[in-house]
């Protein structure tokens, strides 16, 4: 099957540089199950999670994600977007991969091990993801690291397979046989043969096509970009630039990966004290962490002092009394100034909660049914669709992305083994040196902290800043 990508996935597969991949990370730990857990009947749905059980259930839910078997083909002559086929010399075990950690392995070793899988591009010539099992992890733990190019995922026709490789209990779903046989890929001169028709029944469209063709690459990526821009609102104040800040760098091709964990309910503590979202909490308490952050770096900070946030989405809905949470049916992005300046941690609630309460008025948002509605939702398709939603915004319009998503609030498996945390894995875009991921599971709420090498070193400030920040916020609750 051969499908044109959209202008929004060739805009990701074009955009993407040495320094800047644009692939989406997610970052699972899982510990086996206890030998108590097993009982003794040796049922293999309670063994560990190794790397022949990995393999085979991905290879079951691919049929989940088609777009996983297929890889990207450029049109000769550049007469059009690039095109999806079928990967004829598919091969699950160059995607799946094992890794392993001296034992017992740090948490520290396994981010720098993230680190340096997320720096490296994803092979152009295969189908654009690749998984990994990290073994050796102390505590009888796993970790699985996924990382798939943005084009490849949509939040609605193409999921994120973190998506379908996890069970809402420990014995894995059953799958319907996959009887997938690879087609032949076409040759050159068939795909320039299908442009050529196309094109001939679409006169508009091959005017357009010659134009880009004539004026080079860069204008087809921003041809490209502009229709990407239907998916985000309008901001009046991303004319204006953004302020001076050190989260905007060059990047080089290395990474720095740190991470969080918080309890869930101490945002829940905060949302009834002061009437708002758990939205508008989280970024309070990441506006705290950079307003740290910043002094600890010695930058000067008056009480006007802002920077400037790309939030992609807000998909948060909670019951009337914050006792719910799940995945809203829209999802939406704006530019909204964090107060970094303003030294009340009240205050600073108070000027991200109006803040977001204009912005609902006016964005304009992206339908999710499908991630809604999907059994064993995680939210790694969710940040993907956010990277794609940050990216149409100008450069120099912003100075940071922060990404948030609900995943599910119970216990999820992988091949048998419990998930116990949950990290994104953003990528950095031009001239971005960090980037936030944010994702609650099982009761917590998970940061995933990418950076660049050489621009971040001190990225281990900032995550012990997030905790003193929610400190901070707990402490007002009680004034």
């Amino acid at each position: 099957m051969i499908t044109r990508l959209t202008p929004q996935d060739a805009s990701f597969y074009r955009l993407e540089s040495s320094s800047n991949p644009m692939h989406i990370g997610s970052l699972a730990i899982v510990r086996d199950p206890a030998p108590g857990d097993m009982g003794g009947s040796g049922d293999p749905d309670r063994s560990p999670l190794d790397y022949d059980r990995l393999v085979e259930l991905v290879e079951s839910r691919l049929p989940l994600v088609p777009r996983y078997r297929r890889r990207v083909r450029e049109i000769p002559l550049a007469l059009g977007r690039p095109v999806w086929v079928e990967d004829s010399h598919f091969d699950i075990t160059y995607h799946v991969r094992r890794s392993a950690l001296p034992s017992p392995g740090t948490d520290e070793q396994l981010h720098d091990l993230v680190a340096r899988l997320a720096s490296r591009p994803l092979d152009h010539t295969r189908p654009l993801w690749e998984m990994y099992l990290i073994e050796g992890l102390s505590g009888d733990r796993r970790a699985v690291f996924t990382k798939t190019h943005s084009a490849l995922v949509d939040g609605s026709t193409a999921l994120e397979i973190g998506h379908v490789i996890l069970d809402a209990g420990p014995s894995p779903r059953e799958m319907a046989g996959d009887a997938w046989v690879a087609r032949r890929e076409p040759s050159e001169l068939a795909l320039l043969a299908m442009a050529m028709v196309e094109l001939a029944g679409q006169p508009g469209e091959a005017l357009e096509v010659l134009r880009q063709a004539g004026a080079g690459a860069p204008s087809i990526v921003r041809a490209a970009g502009k229709t990407v821009g239907k998916m985000v609102s309008v901001v009046r104040t991303a004319a204006l630039g953004c302020p001076d800040s050190p989260f905007n760098a060059r990047t080089s091709r290395n990474r720095r990966f740190d991470v969080v964990r918080t309890d869930l309910e101490d945002y829940r503590k905060i949302r009834r004290r002061f009437d708002c979202s758990i939205n508008d909490v989280v970024l309070a308490v990441v506006t705290g962490a950079l307003r740290i952050f910043l002094q600890a770096r010695d930058e000067v900070l008056t009480e006007s002092a802002v920077l400037r946030t790309v939030v992609p989405m807000s998909v948060y809905v909670e019951g009337p009394h914050g006792d719910q949470l799940k995945p809203a049916s829209e999802v939406s992005s704006f530019l909204i100034d964090l107060p970094v300046g303003e030294p009340n941690p009240v205050m600073r609630l108070s000027h991200i909660s109006h803040a977001t309460e204009a912005h609902a008025r006016h964005r304009r948002g992206v339908r999710a049914r499908t991630l809604v509605h999907m059994a064993g939702f995680a939210p790694a398709s969710l940040h993907a669709m956010s990277v794609r939603a940050a990216s149409t915004f100008a450069e120099h319009t912003f100075n940071l992305v922060i990404t948030n998503a609900p995943g599910p609030q119970q216990p999820m498996y992988i091949g048998g083994a419990r998930m116990l945390e949950m990290y994104p894995v953003s990528p950095l875009l031009r001239n971005q040196a960090s980037s936030i991921g944010i994702t609650s599971y099982d009761g917590h709420v998970f940061y995933g902290l990418n950076a660049d090498r050489d621009a971040m070193a001190d990225i281990g400030v900032l995550s012990a800043a997030v905790h003193e920040s929610m400190e901070e916020m707990l402490g007002a609750c009680v004034q």
